[in-house]
């Protein structure tokens, strides 16, 4: 079958592609004031840092490799439906962590410690609100993995099937 790549696929690679970056390099690679890497490693372990960049980078891995091995195809239901749920729970994690302590202040004095030893010498554009604010890395992070959920629904949504010409 011929592969007719969409743009919103190839932007949905891109997004993805940004994120596993983000993934190896927020608590490895010094990138100036947009992280802290020695203020992490005063919190996680060398092993730690390891392993939660493993699991994190072995997880963009999948979707990147779902998403190259059926681009321009039709994606079968199992893989839409993991394609939306996988990544969304990544999204809900990243909610309870950050924007739920940040905006309403539930569970920030448990985290409010941590992050500021952290996160607090990283460049941040949102104002401090409930003793934290999410940093400038985290945000896009977050806000490139909404935006490739929301991709990858609209690419689920306006998927065609060639021989039938509708939307499935």
């Amino acid at each position: 079958m011929e592969r007719i790549i969409r743009p919103s696929e190839k932007l949905l690679l891109f997004g993805y592609t940004l994120i596993l970056v983000f993934m190896i390099v927020q608590d490895l690679i010094p990138l100036g004031n947009l992280n802290d890497i020695k203020a992490i490693a005063s919190v996680h372990s060398t092993n730690e840092i390891i392993f939660i960049t493993l699991i994190g980078v072995v997880q963009i891995l999948l979707l990147i490799g779902g998403i190259l091995f059926f681009i321009g195809k039709k994606y079968p239901i199992w893989v839409r439906i993991w394609l939306i749920i996988h990544p969304a729970f990544i999204f809900i994690g990243a909610l309870f962590s950050w924007w739920i302590p940040y905006l309403f202040g539930i569970g920030a004095e448990e985290k409010m410690e941590i992050y500021n030893t952290m996160f607090g010498n990283t460049h941040a554009f949102l104002p401090e609100m409930n003793g934290i604010v999410p940093n400038t890395l985290h945000t896009i992070f977050h806000s490139t993995l909404f935006a490739c959920i929301l991709i990858t629904i609209y690419i689920c949504l306006t998927m065609q099937d060639k021989k039938k010409g509708v939307i499935d």
